[in-house]
């Protein structure tokens, strides 16, 4: 009796894809509760902004489904404060215009089958870590992102740490040189030091590191052909604790400048890396400028399996996040 059923409910789903396709139904859209028999092609976009250079939320809504992502994080900034963690101002949102805590939480509360939010706030402001656990609390999913002129080891970003390894979720870290999250040398010493944290390695700093030939690290985005073994690819190996993120201009580059090192690379650390966009268009419509959908490109052609392209796009994320997706 069950495996008729079964079969009964398999003909239906298919039935209904193919209307889909007739029809079409963007994304072959099924009604609410069947599911559909094809492969998964789900996609967790763990990097996104609000206010992102002035964009819309509504802009934002149009540009996550123009690229096909299912789930988005959004990552908040700190709030407005005139420290040296955030150049006197300079850094303010991200340096970016984007917005803080209560803005990502509302719009993720407004759209949550699509959206769900990160907590932050500037590491040496008056109640920062105060400020982080409320929106911990009220659900965010990790500690992102890090963007400040902080040294990586400082008593600041370690209480950071500690509140990350207290209620187990990740930390996703903007590395560039004498900017943000300084003392990329010592990441080590804060990988073993917190072992029961989830470290993301995110921006320019992190992806020029790939290369063991790169002396000089007031390059930002370096080109052309990489040696295996820079700090970036041994770090991935040597700690279990450490994931990548794959969002923005210089995860594109890394993953675009030499296609053959790219494919070994994503082969050594398939468990290690997640798409993420940080892309501020306003919409993805024009897909050939579009930063963000450039990079679901290059995962789909480089990746040597359509199992790996799962991981990238969508496993490893839901693993690392401990997010609970249908």
């Amino acid at each position: 009796m069950t495996q008729h059923k079964n079969r009964r409910l398999f003909l239906k789903q298919a039935s209904l894809l193919s209307a889909g396709t007739l029809l079409g139904l963007k994304n072959n859209a099924l009604p609410v509760g069947i599911k559909t028999p094809v492969a998964d092609e789900r996609i967790i976009d763990i990097h996104q902004h609000t206010n992102y250079h002035d964009r819309s939320n509504e802009n934002l809504l149009i540009h996550q489904r123009e690229m096909g992502v299912t789930t988005t994080v959004l990552l908040p900034a700190g709030h407005v404060i005139n420290y040296g963690s955030t150049h006197y101002g300079v850094s303010n949102g991200l340096q970016a215009k984007c917005t803080p805590n209560e803005a990502c939480y509302q719009f993720a509360q407004e759209h949550p089958k699509e959206f769900l939010f990160a907590a932050n706030e500037v590491p040496d402001a008056p109640n920062a870590i105060k400020e982080i656990e409320k929106y911990l609390e009220l659900g965010g999913v990790m500690i992102a992102e890090l963007k400040f002129n902080l040294e990586c080891d400082s008593p600041e970003m370690q209480k950071v740490y500690q509140l990350a390894q207290a209620y187990d979720v990740p930390v996703l870290m903007h590395w560039q040189f004498k900017m943000y999250s300084t003392g990329f040398d010592k990441l080590p010493s804060m990988l073993k030091k917190y072992k029961k944290v989830r470290f993301i390695g995110h921006a320019q700093t992190w992806w020029a590191n790939i290369d063991k030939q790169h002396p000089n690290q007031n390059i930002l985005y370096p080109k052309g052909k990489v040696t295996p073994g820079g700090y970036t690819d041994r770090w991935l190996k040597d700690y279990e604790n450490l994931y990548a993120d794959l969002s923005a201009g210089s995860g594109l580059s890394a993953l675009t400048r030499d296609e053959d090192f790219t494919r070994d690379f994503i082969q050594r650390h398939q468990d290690k890396l997640l798409y993420g966009s940080d892309c501020a268009d306003a919409d993805a419509k024009a897909k050939s400028e579009c930063q963000g959908f450039q990079t679901i490109a290059a995962i789909k052609k480089l990746c040597p399996s359509k199992e790996i392209e799962r991981k990238l796009l969508f496993e490893n994320a839901k693993r690392v996040l401990k997010l609970k997706l249908d």
